[in-house]
C-alpha cells in the first residue's frame, strides 16, 4: 500500500522502496492519482510536464514517500538517517549500463563560514546512509516514461571515506583561502564540486572570505566516475577486473592518496625505462604503452586498471622531454562530431566537461643517451582561469568557424589544409584530425578516403576528417616546469 513504510526505520524504506523496481515514473504518479481518487487529473500535459532537465529530483519523495521536497541539510528521513538520491543509468551501444551523470549531494555556500569538521558537515548528513535510486534514461521519449531499476542503500566503504574527507578538506581549503572561484572538479578524487550548469556564469556570488571575489554556485557531489564505480561494483555487481593500489586503507589516515601515489613513482627517479624494464620483467619493445606500463608496474598494479584511477578520473599521461627540453609530441583528446559540438553551450560541453573533471597523473621521462630517464611524477588537472579563459575561448573560435562554414584549401599534391583552430591560434588547444585516414566529401565535388569510417558531417552537407582537441606540446611543457 502507498506510504506503508516506517520512516524512522532504513530497512522498512528500504523494503517499501524496492517495489519501484519496474515501475516507470508515470506509473508512480499513476499509482498517487489513484490512491486519491484523481486519475481524471491525468493530462498529456501532466504526464510531460517533468520533461525538463532536474524536474524529476523531487518527484519520488512527494509521489512515493508522501513528503514535500524540501531544502533541509538534513537527510530526507532525519529518523533514520536516510537520504533518497534518483540518479541515472545509461545504456551503449554495446548493452551495458553507465552512470549518466554525476551526483548532486548538497549545496556549497560561499557566503558564510565553512564546516572544518567532516563529520559535523552537511555532506556527511547527506551520505551516510543513501537510498539510491537507478532510473535508465532514454532521451528518445518523455522523461516520465523512464524506468526505475535499481533501488539500494549506499554507504561509501571505509577506504573511499578517507578519500572522500580529503576532498572535502581540499575543497574548504581553497574557499576559506578566498580562491572559490578557481574551483575545478578535477582538483579532487571522489567528492568535487561541481558548478550549476550552463546557467553557473549568471550565479555569481561573493565569497564570504578573502576579497569577496564573485564565484559560480557549485554542489558537492560524488564524480560521474565514482557513481560508475559504484554502479559496477554495488549494483550490478560485475566482475571489474579493477585492482586497489593503496591495500590498506590505513595509510591513507596520515597521508593523501596523492603523495602515496607520487612516493611510490618517485623513488624509481633516475633510472632508465631500460632498466625499468629489466627491473619488472618486460620486454623493451619502445612503443607508446610502454612507458604508461611501466607506471603502473611502479604502482604495484599488474594490468591498466587501477581501482582508485577509475573512481576519480584519473588519466595517466606519460610525458618524454627530448634532450633540447622540449616535448615532441602534443596530446590529444577524445574526439568530437561537429554536430554535436555546435549545439552545445560551454558549460555542457564534452570539452569543459572533460578537463573539469579530469585529474591527470604525468609521469615524465627526459633522454638520456639512447633511453629515457625518469625524472618526476605530478598530478594535474586543468586551472579554472584557463580552463574558463583561453580554452573556452578556443573552443568557442572552433564552434563558430563550424557554423560560418569550415575553409578547405586543396593542395595540387591532394592534402586539404582548414582554418580550424591552429597550435598557433591559442597557447592550450588547437584542433587536429582524429583518424585511420584522411577524408573528405565536399560540396565542389571533391571526394577522399572512406566517408562513414573517418569522416563526420558539417552544418553545410560536407563531410570533413574526423576532429579531435589536442593540448599544445608547450603548455604541457609549462605546466609541468
Amino acid at each position: 500500500m502507498l506510504f506503508d513504510y516506517d520512516s524512522s526505520s532504513p530497512e522498512s524504506i528500504l523494503s517499501y522502496a524496492k517495489d519501484l523496481e519496474g515501475m516507470t515514473f508515470l506509473d508512480v504518479k499513476k499509482q498517487y492519482l489513484a490512491y486519491y481518487n484523481r486519475l481524471h487529473e491525468l493530462t498529456e500535459e501532466s504526464i510531460n510536464d517533468t520533461n525538463a532537465k532536474g524536474q524529476l529530483g523531487n518527484f519520488l519523495e512527494e509521489y512515493y514517500f508522501g513528503y514535500k521536497p524540501n531544502s533541509d541539510q538534513e537527510a530526507d528521513f532525519k529518523e533514520a538517517g536516510v537520504e533518497l538520491k534518483q540518479t541515472c543509468i545509461d545504456q551503449k551501444k554495446n548493452g551495458s549500463y553507465t552512470a549518466g551523470e554525476r551526483l548532486s549531494i548538497t549545496n556549497i555556500s560561499f557566503e558564510e563560514p565553512v564546516e572544518v569538521e567532516f563529520y559535523k558537515s552537511h555532506v556527511w548528513n547527506k551520505i551516510r546512509l543513501i537510498l539510491l535510486v537507478h532510473y535508465l534514461r532514454d532521451k528518445t521519449i518523455p522523461r516520465m516514461n523512464n524506468k526505475i531499476l535499481y533501488v539500494n542503500l549506499f554507504t561509501p566503504p571505509q577506504a573511499d571515506l578517507e578519500i572522500i574527507i580529503n576532498d572535502y578538506n581540499k575543497i574548504n581549503a581553497k574557499i576559506t583561502a578566498g580562491l572559490a572561484h578557481e574551483i575545478s572538479e578535477g582538483d579532487t578524487m571522489y567528492l568535487g564540486a561541481s558548478t550549476k550548469g550552463a546557467t553557473a556564469a549568471k550565479s555569481l556570488r561573493p565569497q564570504y572570505y578573502g576579497d569577496h571575489i564573485p564565484a559560480k554556485k557549485r554542489n558537492f557531489c560524488f564524480k560521474r566516475s565514482y557513481m560508475d564505480y559504484v554502479l559496477h561494483n554495488y549494483v550490478l555487481k560485475d566482475s571489474v577486473p579493477y585492482e586497489p593500489i593503496i591495500k590498506d586503507s590505513t595509510l591513507l589516515e596520515k597521508n593523501s592518496f596523492e603523495d602515496i601515489i607520487i612516493e611510490k613513482i618517485e623513488k624509481h627517479v633516475g633510472e632508465t625505462d631500460y632498466k625499468l624494464c629489466e627491473y619488472y620483467n618486460r620486454i623493451y619493445n619502445n612503443n607508446k604503452a610502454q612507458w604508461v606500463d611501466l607506471t603502473y608496474r611502479m604502482l604495484g598494479i599488474k594490468g591498466n586498471h587501477a581501482e582508485e584511477f577509475a573512481k576519480s578520473n584519473i588519466v595517466v599521461k606519460t610525458i618524454r622531454i627530448e634532450e633540447n627540453g622540449k616535448i615532441r609530441e602534443n596530446m590529444s583528446f577524445p574526439p568530437f562530431r561537429f554536430m554535436d559540438l555546435i549545439q552545445e553551450e560551454w558549460e555542457d560541453s564534452e570539452l569543459y566537461n572533460y578537463f573539469s573533471e579530469t585529474k591527470f597523473l604525468f609521469v615524465i621521462f627526459k633522454r638520456h643517451g639512447e633511453h629515457y630517464q625518469l625524472q618526476k611524477a605530478k598530478f594535474w588537472n586543468m586551472p579554472a582561469t584557463d580552463l574558463d579563459g583561453e580554452v573556452q575561448e578556443g573552443w568557442l573560435q572552433v564552434k563558430n568557424t563550424i557554423l560560418s562554414g569550415v575553409e578547405f584549401d586543396i593542395k595540387p599534391n591532394g592534402t586539404i589544409s582548414n582554418n580550424l583552430l591552429g597550435q598557433k591560434d591559442n597557447r592550450i588547444i588547437h584542433v587536429r584530425p582524429h583518424a585511420t585516414k584522411s577524408a573528405y566529401k565536399l560540396n565542389n565535388g571533391f571526394e577522399k578516403g572512406n566517408i562513414e569510417r573517418d569522416a563526420n558531417p558539417l552544418p553545410d552537407g560536407q563531410w570533413m576528417t574526423t576532429q579531435s582537441f589536442w593540448i599544445n606540446n608547450s603548455y604541457i611543457l609549462e605546466q609541468i616546469q
